[in-house]
């Protein structure tokens, strides 16, 4: 590509998404294509503990900035102000706004981000069946008003974004694998191959009973209990390995205990998001409810099995830039969307009819 683009932005793209881990896997979709676009890496402002170890260091992504929080009082927020001094040392450029909220939009004009260079998402509405991925892509193509170049120059800018596969991407370094090979031996796991199966997320550990209305990502212990007894006895080869976040690892005990198996690893204590995602790349398949770590597998290539509850698959469903087989399970329960109407039986034969991938070290 030209350099046309890149002298004409004066500064690189600036993307503000704060959303949570899935989200920000989805995000990607539009990071890329910006990258690609522009011919310059995309810094990101955000907010949450997982994107900057989620996006620093992918490809085309520049500086990943986060907040603690975007609604706190600014002068009670250092971090804001923080935030708000680096945009302005940057200067002002493109800029595309990914939030449903104006939230974090005070930080742009505190920074004095004009207007006429920020493309809004709440512009550019969702459109009928379009995925969350398809949208920012679709985002993508659209440029700040402000943002001028000749005809012939923007259709080669835009071409290479429109050559790109749409969905999420997420690359694994070289890194990543060896830490965490030694990471899977230090645990007993070793070099067998993985299946990984994800039964938590934040709802599921909010403290009450877990079928409170507000948790629509409960499936019973029980069911998941079958599923694990099923795929120890169908895959004795494979290391059952228990996901998820520090809160999430009585539950994957309480798992364990209830399928009674052998080799059935419960790692949700010792976690962190960079080791997450080579091991999604790493796994022959994932188990899992809908959720962050779903989106991530797709990112990375990892075939899945993911039950979805209230919210809709075709918005939602994990994408991938890369090829990967996913198979989801909708039910209803008392009339409404709910995972609780999905069988144990329901998940073994869509495991069954999973084509795993094999992984050679």
């Amino acid at each position: 590509m030209s350099a046309a683009p890149r002298a004409a932005l004066g500064v690189r793209p600036l993307v503000v998404r704060c959303g949570a881990f899935g989200d920000m896997v989805i995000l990607t979709a539009l990071l890329r294509a910006l990258a690609s676009e522009f011919g310059a890496p995309v810094d990101v402002l955000t907010s949450g503990p997982w994107s900057v170890p989620l996006l620093a260091g992918q490809p085309g992504l520049g500086i990943v900035h986060s907040v603690r929080s975007r609604r706190a009082p600014y002068w009670l927020a250092p971090d804001q102000r923080r935030a708000v001094h680096w945009l302005r040392a940057r200067g002002a450029g493109p800029t595309w706004y990914c939030d449903a909220n104006d939230a974090a939009y005070a930080m742009l004009e505190r920074a004095a981000i004009p207007r006429d260079l920020i493309v809004d998402v709440r512009d550019h509405p969702l459109e009928p069946n379009e995925h969350a991925t398809a949208q920012w892509h679709r985002l993508a193509r659209i440029w700040p008003s402000a943002l001028r170049l000749p005809a012939a120059e923007r259709a080669r800018a835009l071409a290479a974004a429109e050559a790109l596969p749409i969905g999420g991407s997420l690359t694994v370094s070289a890194a990543q694998r060896q830490e965490l090979e030694a990471w899977l031996t230090r645990r007993g796991v070793g070099a067998a191959p993985l299946l990984l199966v994800q039964a938590g997320n934040k709802r599921t550990m909010r403290r009450g009973l877990k079928r409170l209305a507000v948790n629509h990502k409960y499936w019973p212990p029980e069911r998941w209990a079958s599923v694990l007894r099923h795929l120890r006895a169908r895959c004795p080869q494979h290391a059952i390995v228990l996901i998820g976040t520090g809160p999430e690892e009585a539950l994957n005990r309480e798992l364990a205990a209830l399928a009674g198996i052998e080799r059935c690893y419960n790692v949700a204590d010792d976690l962190p998001i960079p080791r997450l995602i080579a091991l999604l790349e790493r796994a022959a398949a994932l188990i899992g409810v809908d959720s962050g770590p779903a989106h991530a597998a797709a990112a990375v290539g990892c075939p899945q099995v993911v039950l979805f509850g209230r919210a809709s698959p075709s918005l939602y469903r994990p994408q991938g830039a890369q090829p990967s087989e996913v198979r989801l399970l909708t039910a209803e329960h008392e009339g409404v969307p709910s995972m609780l109407g999905i069988p144990a039986a329901a998940v073994i034969t869509a495991f069954d009819g999973l084509q795993l991938r094999r992984h050679s070290l």
